[in-house]
């Protein structure tokens, strides 16, 4: 048996799918990875096959000038496309599909899925997408806060109706060259009546809604990978360094040189991730070490504190950590992580994605006290790590009822 797994976006993005991936594996189930190209040598390193989908995100996001709100729907078309060209093939002899990331892409799998007669799960991994008349939607990337003290149903169904506007033609063209029906209301095409959020429930509790969701836990590979030996030198020459690192994502403006100097200020050395942003040192201290790739799960037990940007991912790896952590959102559901670290009292969130040396020094003199990571420990042992187990057995009991109702 074979099931896809398809995703846009960064490493956030993938690594749960990875997680998956393996997972399914070790059942005697075979699964394959639509992804963009970047990830390439994450799933070759663990020996999952990628089909490669659409333009590398990195070179979108840190290769130039990065897209603006007019170039949205040309993207979104080109993105459709490329899914309806691209998925097919990956999809044929697949008896599910798994699909999480931007709605654009989503719809198109949904209706590769939905041509071949095979389940299809839409899973996110932050509860605040999904759509649900007890809480307003998110903003879009790169729009404006959405209105507060009106209708939440009448706002997602409008944001509904945005995203039809922006691809619905591309997304229909497409569907009535296969032989398929257009679809009007895109998020409830997309998520469906039962999506998953593959969220840990302590740290991103599922919120109501008027859909069927099952919250599976986060995806998360253990990830038994050494630290490089310059790494463990670091680490060993004196007491426990800071984190800082921002991902596959954007930094803020002088990222580097603010973190340093406020990680200083608090007395402290600095192991600073390079990401696909590039940072890098501001002088020759032997007090900082840059790194690239790095095994985060072993890595972050034997920090004293961690500074990120708050995806999902880093997040729930913090968390699990027991590290204290200041969580610096940039965009999308980093917001919301943040929020949750504060609530949960294993961090705290910045106020704003731009600190200054002032602010994130001050930030971290608060969370490097001994109440939270006293609250960061205690925390860490409630987080979940059978998710891929969860939603493994979800998706082989979706299969096997399809292939009994078709067989009836």
């Amino acid at each position: 048996m074979r099931v896809l797994l398809s995703t846009t976006g960064g490493r956030g993005d993938v690594e749960p799918l990875v997680a998956l991936a393996v997972r399914f594996r070790e059942l005697g189930v075979d699964a394959r990875v639509c992804a963009p190209p970047d990830c390439a040598d994450r799933l070759a390193g663990v020996g999952v096959p990628l089909v490669e989908v659409g333009e590398s995100v990195r070179a979108m996001m840190h290769g130039g000038k990065r897209p603006s709100p007019e170039d949205a729907p040309r993207l979104d078309a080109e993105a459709i496309a490329t899914q309806f060209d691209k998925v097919p093939a990956a999809a044929e002899g697949c008896a599910a599909v798994v699909t999480t990331g931007l709605l654009s892409a989503a719809v198109a799998v949904r209706s590769v899925a939905e041509k071949l007669r095979i389940p299809y799960v839409y899973a996110a991994y932050c509860p605040i997408y999904l759509p649900s008349p007890y809480y307003p939607p998110p903003p879009a990337l790169g729009g404006p806060p959405v209105p507060e003290l009106t209708d939440n149903r009448a706002q997602w169904n409008r944001h509904s109706q945005g995203a039809y506007r922006r691809f619905g033609a591309a997304l229909n063209s497409h569907r009535a060259a296969i032989g398929l029906p257009p679809v009007e209301n895109i998020y409830d095409y997309a998520f469906s009546d039962h999506p998953w959020l593959a969220a840990d429930p302590v740290l991103a509790p599922l919120q109501p809604t008027d859909l069927d969701v099952v919250q599976t836990g986060a995806w998360i590979l253990p990830d038994q990978r050494p630290l490089s030996a310059e790494l463990e030198g670091f680490l060993r020459a004196g007491s426990p360094p800071v984190y800082v690192g921002f991902g596959s994502g954007p930094a803020p403006a002088e990222a580097a040189r603010v973190a340093i100097e406020a990680v200083r200020a608090q007395g402290r050395r600095v192991v600073l991730s390079s990401g696909w942003a590039g940072l890098g040192r501001i002088d020759e201290g032997d007090d900082c070490l840059v790194v690239g790739e790095v095994n985060h799960q072993v890595l972050f037990g034997r920090v004293a504190a961690v500074v990120h940007a708050g995806s999902a991912g880093t997040t729930t790896a913090v968390t699990r950590a027991g590290a204290p952590q200041v969580v610096v959102p940039q965009m999308t559901d980093q917001p919301y992580y943040a929020g949750r670290v504060a609530d949960l009292g294993v961090g705290v969130a910045h106020d704003g994605p731009t600190p200054t040396v002032e602010s994130l020094s001050a930030a971290l003199a608060t969370a490097l006290t001994p109440g939270i990571r006293a609250r960061a420990a205690a925390v860490a042992g409630t987080i979940r790590t059978d998710g891929t187990t969860v939603a493994a057995k979800l998706l082989l009991e979706a299969i096997s009822r399809q292939r009994s109702s078709v067989s009836a």
